[in-house]
């Protein structure tokens, strides 16, 4: 399976592409997807204030209207868009599929199943004021399933290419609009059971003339491409695998695109036109949630849930690469459990589990810089940790954000406080940072 030594030694040190750049050249100039253009979590051209409270440098803040609390914003131009789910006073009758399945499912965290009828919505805010611009209604229905109390029914994040805007809602179908609010086409992907109840998330990814879901759940799991202009089939392939939740990352590897999943059984590079498998690695652990990142012709899978594992993988292989020289360094220790990675330059930033408990690896040896540092004021995080006019910016769930120098060293610049809980991944546009809390929409820029 092996390459010659030549070409191994070449792909090493190559940077390849970030990810597949499906937005154009607008596109650096917003965050169209979830963690911006390139998936990656860093704005190539934002300058966002180092410091803002309530009463300092918020441009506005807006309530927020029913459960939309781990949809991430994402911007095109003048438009916000994102995910919620608004419960009504009206009762529904629950499916038979409610209340069956094994006791595995029933035993957790997760919730019991909802007795009121949910309407699920893709919004448009106005970029400059937090305004409503438009509302649809995809689906008006009573779940199935509960959820994990920290989780919701709309835990997804859409995309746009600034003309079509695609979301993702699990059991409740997926639609494409375009930016001004039209629908252009559904599909009813049929209904998941996740383990234990957690809930549904794990957000789509768009590619080539493709938009990709993965639904892996205690059923029958897949991996789905569909046409993103009309909702046409491509190709659907199975998958052997119990739930999780990360996102389908697309790389460009050798001139072609790939789509790398990462999951509990096997982390599986899929060829985005036919849908094959063009490489496996097992080494992660259960209920995968953190998406890949990728740099310096390798990709960089972690988890860690009743485990740890943060591998890095060469790109350019084929085949299953468990346990083989492909997997150029592995860190079996304080790894995340829900955040997904942050490589900004040659440093790959990882949190221990959700704790406030931070490392930083150089990306190409896997050498650490530092290792489980603590963010003192930061108790819990879900938001993956994000980058900015060389800073690095790492949100924790009761409101905390520490801005740190990306240095061999941890060197906060900031600690800054807002009145709210946060699990959504920051945006950023222009001078402008947008945080996404449980109560409120934050706009933060510069008091002019």
């Amino acid at each position: 399976m092996n390459r010659l030594s030549t070409l191994a030694i070449s792909i090493i040190f190559l940077a390849v592409p970030a990810s597949v750049d499906v937005f154009g050249a607008s596109g650096s100039d917003y965050w169209p997807t979830w963690r911006g253009r390139d998936r990656m979590g860093i704005s190539e051209k934002g300058n966002p204030p180092l410091t803002w409270s309530e009463t300092e440098n918020i441009k506005w803040k807006v309530k927020l209207t029913g459960d939309g609390s781990n949809s991430s914003p994402i911007i095109w131009e003048d438009k916000i868009f994102f995910q919620t789910a608004v419960k009504t006073d009206v009762k529904g009758k629950a499916a038979p599929s409610a209340t069956s399945g094994n006791s595995r499912r029933r035993r957790g965290p997760g919730g019991s199943p909802p007795t009121n009828i949910y309407t699920f919505n893709l919004v448009c805010l106005d970029r400059n004021s937090g305004k409503l611009v438009w509302q649809k209604t995809v689906r008006e229905e009573l779940p199935h399933q509960g959820h994990h109390n920290d989780h919701g029914f709309a835990s997804f994040t859409p995309a746009t290419d600034g003309k079509l805007l695609w979301a993702n809602f699990g059991s409740r179908g997926l639609h494409c609009y375009d930016v001004e609010g039209n629908l252009k086409w559904s599909k009813d992907l049929g209904k998941m059971n996740t383990l234990m109840r957690f809930g549904e998330g794990g957000s789509l990814a768009v590619a080539g003339d493709a938009v990709i879901v993965v639904r892996d759940h205690e059923g029958d799991s897949f991996i789905i491409a569909l046409n993103k202009e009309t909702g046409d089939l491509i190709w659907k392939k199975d998958r052997d695998e119990a739930t999780s939740w990360a996102t389908p990352f697309p790389v460009e590897v050798n001139g072609k695109i790939q789509v790398v999943v990462s999951a509990a059984k096997l982390i599986r590079s899929y060829d985005l036109k036919t849908g094959d498998i063009v490489w496996q690695c097992g080494g992660q652990t259960r209920n995968v949630v953190p998406t890949p990142v990728t740099g310096f012709g390798m990709v960089y899978c972690a988890s860690g849930f009743r485990g740890s594992s943060l591998q890095a993988i060469e790109l350019g292989r084929t085949g299953d690469l468990s346990d083989t020289d492909a997997v150029k360094w592995h860190v079996k220790e304080a790894t995340p459990y829900v955040p997904s990675p942050l490589l900004y330059g040659d440093k790959l930033y990882v949190c221990s589990v959700n704790q406030g408990f931070i490392s930083c690896y150089n990306a190409k040896t896997g050498k650490a810089y530092f290792f489980k540092e603590r963010l003192e004021e930061i108790s819990g995080i879900y938001a993956s940790p994000s980058a900015a006019a060389g800073r690095v910016y790492f949100v924790g769930r009761r409101g905390v954000t520490y801005v740190l120098k990306p240095s061999e060293k941890l060197e906060v610049l900031t600690v800054n406080k807002l009145e709210d809980r946060f699990d959504c991944s920051p945006a950023f546009v222009g001078d402008e940072m947008y945080l996404k809390g449980k109560e409120n929409l934050y706009c933060i820029a510069v008091s002019k």
